[in-house]
């Protein structure tokens, strides 16, 4: 009985050994299972936990399938024929470099194929000049052994003409590899023709962590070879169980997920960027920068202004009837507008997960890639629509912002003591620079008493209490501060702005130099006052004699001949800056009346504002701030008062009756008689006036 039990346990471990070797050689020769099923036919799968890892395996595969005595002589049989990898302009910063390092190869192996400049995307390949670069170094001895095309760029997300570059590198025996973003797409039934044309390549490398928003989860680079022995040399493939184990997180994330659970995230990353980009098209002054595929899970997007006299799509040429410089300065005038829109709209709407980068042909732009973010951040309907509201509630600050900029430097350029400095990086009206008395224009070091000027002027500004912003800078502390100017709306009245800035910094150089002057004129006084004093006090011993200084002998003189001495001090007048007897205070105990101190200089426009108008607000367009009703009550109210303010006063009020008895008080009494009798009765008139003394009158 025990030994037929164990002959029957050895047949049920054969069979099930032999099923399991049967469904491994499936599996190997196979289609790739899960989303990708019967689109990458007979290909096998590397894991591993680098983006670039598996592009540096395939390259190591591709040296050894071209060099047969490659794993013999190693490097020696790249002298006679060196290999050329061509990489797309377009492809993610430091990929060559990565490659070059991990082969030992050198950088001349590299070659940099430009992106179109004429026809078509400026982020796709150029498929003409690569021909032509393969054929020049088939010319020099060279051989081109790969070629890495992109499905969804690292910038924007466009696709290379995949199909074309496939039938280029069938023709002089290049391997092609296919990496980028918009290969999550080959999930869903409807997949763009350029998409689906990289089912056909040698290899493509996936990252489905980021797609599916599944944390620590290996990429996979999927290829085709026939030869078990190169993939073995070339790292690929490894009879290590922990290597085999690498793929364990991916499998259980996939399990969890299922294929429906794939590509439904797939499908609505798709559906939120084909949702924003349909409502970008309706908004104005928003250029959209990606290609027409429907299915592309990328919006790259940019706020812009029409020039006057130039195309309102940028180009690589420049306009021809503008200067290069003024070209530059509104390209980054515009760069520095986008900048802070981005920033804007990350704040307002954070699950929108957008991101602002700066690229070489279109400038700074902001980028909508759910399919990275909207997994991990839930992304939804709701907040696309959001983040266009608050796009359409940025644009006409923007716009406005940037009109205002012109205007803004010629008032800055005709208003005497500020300096306008040309700053496009700033996104606001404008900066401008106080000058003052001793100011060094010729030097650009810091100045310590500018900066004391610009920091009072900073405070006096932002107590105003208005719209705008108002900021110190610049950042680098070694150079002159100035004060930048904030966005603003259309109605700031330009004229009203500049005048404050420059009359409330005259204001405060004035004081500050009326507080040094007053320090000046009061140590002198100072030293002034103990001199005379001195000469007071020797002029006293010099009255009251010898004998009276004596302690004794002075108390009985001074009790029998007691001596008038007279107080005397010393005041100090700090608006005439002079010193003055104090004899005046002691006999009619009362102090001078001294000097008026000058006006503090005002602005040559004093505008009156309505109730509730904040500062720098145009008078003469709608301002929110005011009703229909109530605005036209604070004009007739305002007219009023400009009409009083400019009548002449009364000389006096005329006392209403008979004319004045022989003996009735003098006209000035009778006019005060008067007025008391209009007004109301007071017990005091009664009292007798107290003849004031005629020193002090």
């Amino acid at each position: 009985m025990g030994k037929n039990l164990k002959e029957a346990m050895k047949m049920l471990e054969h069979s099930q050994r032999r099923t399991e070797e049967e469904n491994g050689k499936k599996l190997v020769s196979g289609d790739i299972p899960g989303p990708l099923q019967g689109r990458y036919e007979n290909g096998c799968a590397y894991f591993h936990e680098e983006e670039r890892e598996g592009l540096a395996k395939i390259c190591r595969l591709a040296l050894h399938s071209c060099y047969e005595d490659f794993v013999v002589d190693g490097f020696n049989v790249l002298y006679n024929k060196k290999p050329v990898i061509y990489l797309s302009a377009a492809a993610r910063p430091g990929l060559g470099q990565y490659l070059c390092n991990q082969l030992g190869l050198p950088f001349p192996c590299l070659c940099r194929v430009p992106c179109n400049t004429m026809f078509g995307s400026q982020h796709q390949m150029d498929v003409a000049f690569l021909e032509k670069l393969i054929k020049e170094d088939l010319e020099r001895g060279k051989l081109p052994l790969l070629l890495v095309a992109n499905a969804g760029t690292a910038a924007v997300g466009h696709t290379d003409k995949i199909g074309r570059l496939k039938e280029l590198c069938e023709q002089y025996g290049i391997w092609l590899h296919v990496e980028g973003v918009n290969l999550a797409t080959l999930a869903l039934g409807y997949v763009s023709s350029s998409v689906l044309a990289a089912t056909k390549c040698d290899s493509m490398t996936l990252t489905p962590g980021p797609w599916l928003g599944l944390p620590a989860v290996p990429a996979v680079t999927l290829y085709k070879h026939d030869d078990p022995a190169l993939t073995l040399v070339a790292g690929l493939t490894s009879n290590k169980p922990a290597d085999k184990l690498r793929a364990l997180p991916l499998w259980l994330s996939l399990q969890y997920l299922g294929l429906d659970g794939i590509v439904e995230r797939i499908k609505h990353a798709c559906q939120l960027s084909q949702r924003l980009q349909e409502s970008l098209k309706k908004v104005n002054h928003i250029k959209i920068l990606v290609e027409d595929e429907l299915s592309s899970p990328v919006v790259v997007f940019r706020f812009f202004q029409e020039l006057p006299g130039s195309d309102p799509v940028p180009t690589t040429v420049p306009v021809p009837n503008m200067a290069p410089s003024t070209v530059g300065r509104e390209r980054h005038s515009c760069d520095a507008l986008n900048r802070w829109l981005g920033e804007q709209l990350k704040q307002l709407v954070p699950a929108s997960g957008l991101t602002v980068m700066d690229l070489e042909v279109e400038g700074v732009c902001i980028r909508f890639s759910p399919l990275t973010t909207a997994a991990v951040l839930g992304t939804r309907g709701e907040d696309v629509d959001q983040l266009v509201a608050c796009i359409q509630s940025k644009l006409p600050v923007l716009t406005c912002t940037l009109q205002l900029r012109e205007e803004f430097k010629q008032e800055v350029t005709g208003t005497a003591g500020l300096l306008y400095v040309d700053d496009p990086n700033w996104p606001g009206i404008g900066v401008v620079r106080y000058e003052h008395a001793n100011d060094d224009k010729s030097s650009l070091k810091l100045d310590p008493e500018g900066e004391k000027i610009h920091a009072g002027l900073l405070k006096k500004l932002n107590e105003l209490e208005s719209d705008l912003t108002f900021k110190m800078g610049p950042e680098y502390k070694s150079m002159k501060s100035c004060i930048y100017v904030g966005m603003a709306s259309d109605d700031v009245d330009i004229s009203e702005l500049v005048e404050t800035i420059a009359v409330t910094a005259r204001e405060i150089e004035e004081n500050s130099r009326l507080l040094e002057n007053m320090t000046e004129v009061v140590r002198k006084g100072i030293q002034e006052a103990q001199v005379q004093l001195q000469k007071a006090n020797e002029e006293r011993l010099l009255e009251e004699g010898v004998l009276r200084q004596i302690p004794v002998v002075g108390s009985v003189l001074n009790w029998f001949s007691p001596v008038q001495a007279s107080q005397k001090g010393r005041t100090f007048n700090l608006t005439a800056g002079s010193l003055e007897s104090t004899e005046h205070t002691y006999v009619y105990k009362a102090q001078g009346a001294g000097v008026t101190p000058p006006q503090t200089p005002s602005g040559t426009r004093a505008k009156q504002r309505l109730p509730g108008q904040k500062p720098f607000k145009r008078s003469l367009r709608g301002s929110d701030a005011l009703s229909e009703t109530s605005s036209v009550s604070h004009v007739e109210d305002l007219e009023k008062l400009e009409h009083l303010s400019g009548a002449p006063e009364p000389d006096g009020l005329e006392p209403s009756g008979p004319e004045p008895h022989p003996g009735a008080p003098p006209p000035q009494e009778a006019e005060r008689t008067g007025a008391f009798q209009n007004g109301a009765q007071r017990p005091e008139d009664d009292r007798p006036q107290v003849e004031e003394p005629e020193s002090l009158r």
